[in-house]
């Protein structure tokens, strides 16, 4: 998922805010306890050539005169002679179409080189400095939401298995009833299919029936399991975002938007996908399958590392700093959306 464009903390330096225009940092700068203009920062102005000192034209635009001498007129300073002649943009005579001076670049970028954003040679398409990201030429590095590190995915594995035993174990204490009930009432029938299946019998007169509770079982037995694991999960995940699993493995959930609680709505929102799975376990396993797919998921996405329910409630998974003290108190609380 893309990250809307706006102010955020530089992942570079946490004190400082940049604009992000959907791809990559723009503009300078601002200080981050600096309220952000409204939408992108002005474009900057294109560098001035400085003539060397002494030189005639020192201090004058292309094609106006020299005035080394005192003002014409009572009130005009050195050098403040306009030109006689203006171009077609506001600029003096012999500057370019945007106001640039002679042998600047379309946008007002010096000569020399200089990309299309107007930065150095050698710089990455959007003002990334050679090297400034290794690894990933051309690419920022890795966002920090909320200043926080993301999660790795072997973490979030191995807090996805504890949670999955905690369930295993209250279905155990909960559903056994019914799944031995289930078993009782299928076991006639495939012990007489194996039976036939090793004497090379494929016949399927005089199977003994399957019974009559065998159907309601294998509605009720996935209903139990995804209320269990909702029950488990979603007031766990709704109050700060961790459950069991990921409280063992320091890390939890946060929206993308602000640093605080899911809340429940979007504790919910996150556990649909995988939790609603369960009820189509009987489907030849189909709800099995989207389960997988969901947990591999942040293996692929950049650069959030978004499952398919993080994508749907907006969250992020990060890392939980050890902390040997009392939490500091923040005297410049950050706005909503504080990086991407």
């Amino acid at each position: 998922m893309s990250v809307e464009p706006g102010w955020y903390l530089d992942p570079a330096d946490p004190e400082t805010r940049r604009y992000w225009d959907g791809e990559g940092w723009l503009g300078a700068p601002i200080p981050a306890d600096a309220t952000p203009p409204d939408g992108p920062p002005p474009p900057e102005p294109p560098p001035v050539p400085v003539a060397p000192a002494g030189s005639p034209s020192a201090g004058t635009a292309p094609g106006w005169p020299p005035h080394p001498g005192p003002p014409a007129h009572p009130g005009h300073g050195p050098q403040a002679v306009p030109p006689p002649v203006w171009g077609p943009q506001g600029g003096p005579t012999g500057w370019g179409p945007h106001g640039g001076p002679p042998g600047y670049g379309p946008q007002g970028t010096p000569p020399g080189g200089y990309g299309p954003q107007g930065t150095p040679p050698g710089w990455g398409p959007q003002g990334v400095p050679p090297g400034w990201a290794p690894g990933w030429p051309g690419r920022p590095p890795e966002p920090r939401p909320h200043g926080l590190r993301l999660a790795g995915y072997g973490r979030r594995l191995v807090a996805r298995l504890i949670d999955f035993t905690v369930v295993l174990a209250l279905n155990v204490l909960v559903n056994g009833w019914f799944v031995w009930r289930l078993v009782d009432e299928l076991m006639p029938y495939w012990r007489e299919t194996l039976r036939r299946a090793a004497e090379g019998n494929t016949s399927t007169e005089g199977m003994p029936p399957i019974g009559e509770q065998a159907a309601l079982l294998e509605i009720v037995i996935p209903v139990i399991a995804a209320a269990l694991w909702l029950a488990y999960e979603v007031p766990a995940m709704a109050g700060n975002g961790q459950t069991i699993g990921k409280r063992v493995m320091r890390i939890r959930a946060v929206p993308i938007i602000a640093d605080q609680p899911l809340g429940f709505g979007r504790a919910l929102a996150r556990w649909t996908i995988p939790g609603m799975s369960t009820l189509l376990w009987p489907c030849l396993g189909l709800g099995l399958l989207i389960q997988l797919i969901d947990a591999a998921s942040p293996l692929v996405d950049h650069p959030l590392r978004q499952a398919w329910h993080d994508k749907r409630a907006q969250t992020v998974v990060v890392e939980v700093p050890a902390t040997t003290g009392p939490p500091a108190t923040d005297d410049h609380p950050q706005p909503s959306g504080d990086t991407p």
